[in-house]
């Protein structure tokens, strides 16, 4: 079955690194009355209760997570016009969280040919840049049609906006930054990841922008899953 508002792996790249010409814009530009019903506040955002196997599922294999706090996973892929999308709602949602959601990114490499996106957003992560520039890719890959997976031009890129290219190159090509690239692999196969962007909460509720109405919907529900994660705890510390 083919996702209307996911990225399936299977629909990926088959080399290289390129996304499929697929115009972010195009996905933005909606008829109005598609995007009400996809707000947070409308029914087809916020069912009454999230339903499992519609609206998320659980992971065949539960993976650690704290518990202490309320652990949030995005697996995103730069080359994803969805997670693009989100981004900036994702962005907006982070700044409302409170101190009990430990929140994290994890770039899928679903296959050989999604590494270097991969490798550009652990080689940001291992420069200290990953806040101020990780909006600014999905940006340079979607509406600027910059390929951030080949090395020369994503070093000149990091260099036109503000960072040291032999660093950058450092980076890219470092031993610390392939041992993240591998364990991204490896948690995308762990966490059953079958399109971007999806998200667990709790490291066993999974929901995705394919499973939901569409990426404005997805959060709203990463917000119900939270809430179940923590009527779940306080349910359980109860004497």
């Amino acid at each position: 079955m083919r996702l209307r508002h996911g990225y399936r792996l299977a629909d990926g790249l088959s080399a290289g690194t390129r996304p499929r010409r697929r115009s972010l814009m195009g996905a933005l530009l909606l008829p109005a009355a598609h995007w009400t019903a996809l707000l947070p506040g409308t029914a087809a955002a916020q069912p009454a209760s999230p339903r499992l196997g519609s609206d998320y599922r659980m992971l065949p294999t539960p993976q650690p997570a704290p518990a202490d706090r309320i652990q949030v996973l995005e697996f995103f892929y730069y080359g994803c016009p969805f997670c693009a999308q989100l981004e900036p709602l994702l962005a907006a949602w982070l700044k409302k969280q409170p101190a009990e959601i430990l929140f994290d990114r994890v770039p899928v490499v679903a296959r050989d040919g999604w590494v270097p996106l991969a490798r550009l957003y652990y080689t940001l992560v291992e420069l200290g840049a990953i806040e101020r520039m990780h909006a600014a890719a999905f940006r340079a890959v979607h509406a600027e049609s910059v390929e951030l997976g080949q090395f020369e031009i994503a070093r000149d890129w990091a260099g036109h906006s503000g960072l040291e290219r032999d660093r950058f190159a450092d980076a890219w090509r470092s031993s610390k930054v392939d041992s993240m690239i591998e364990r991204a692999r490896l948690l995308t196969d762990d966490y059953d990841i079958q399109s971007t962007p999806s998200m667990v909460v709790d490291g066993r509720l999974l929901t995705s922008s394919g499973l939901t109405a569409g990426v404005p919907a997805l959060l709203p529900m990463v917000d119900r899953l939270v809430a179940i994660t923590r009527a779940g705890r306080a349910a359980t510390a109860r004497p």
